[in-house]
């Protein structure tokens, strides 16, 4: 069965983003040994998730690159021409259609529709960022695994990525890398087969 794999970036006091919002990601200790650690996925799934916001931002920056060769040594062009191919499953409850081709809408989360997804042939599924999404498949008990790139930075503010979550998620460590630049990146599968109430 195809996985479910959320990567996400988040600082030491578990932040998605920063105080001033949304975009407030300038914290992240990104550089071409992260990506390249996160572009591994590339080899490993032919699907993306998102919810509507992240996607739209997707939308409006990896096209433009696509008139770049595929093989070129540009990590965010070789994203773009992966991301081109994939299937791309967008949450939105506002919008029908995406013209970027291999998009799909869906308006809910639905468990079953998922899983159902989960069974169908094909490579494992990325859920990139999307925290909104990430925590209602995080309810749902849908993703089989967590990888968390941890900046070495405390926010004292900002959107926590497991804010109201209002579960318990039980995680087993699979792994856990530290970068030269002092990001570690945590993988984890879950425990249980079920998630319980906190």
């Amino acid at each position: 069965m195809r996985k479910v794999i959320f990567l996400e970036h988040i600082s030491l006091d578990g932040k998605f983003e920063g105080p001033a919002g949304p975009m407030d990601i300038g914290w992240i200790y990104y550089n071409e040994e992260l990506q390249n650690k996160g572009h591994v996925l590339h080899a490993t799934t032919d699907a993306a998730i998102y919810g509507r916001i992240t996607f739209g931002m997707m939308e409006g920056y990896f096209p433009t690159l696509l008139d770049q060769p595929e093989d070129s040594a540009d990590g965010d062009v070789k994203h773009a021409h992966w991301l081109d191919k994939a299937t791309k499953y967008v949450f939105s409850k506002t919008v029908d259609h995406y013209n970027w081709r291999n998009t799909v809408v869906l308006h809910d989360i639905v468990a079953e529709e998922i899983q159902g997804i989960k069974e169908q042939p094909g490579k494992d599924m990325w859920l990139l960022g999307s925290p909104t999404v990430a925590q209602e498949f995080m309810r749902l008990g849908l993703i089989d695994e967590y990888w968390l790139t941890v900046s070495p930075i405390v926010l004292g503010g900002g959107r926590g990525l497991f804010d109201n979550l209002n579960k318990e998620l039980k995680l087993k460590l699979l792994s856990a890398e530290a970068l030269e630049n002092g990001v570690v990146i945590l993988k984890y599968k879950p425990d249980t087969a079920t998630i319980t109430e906190a």
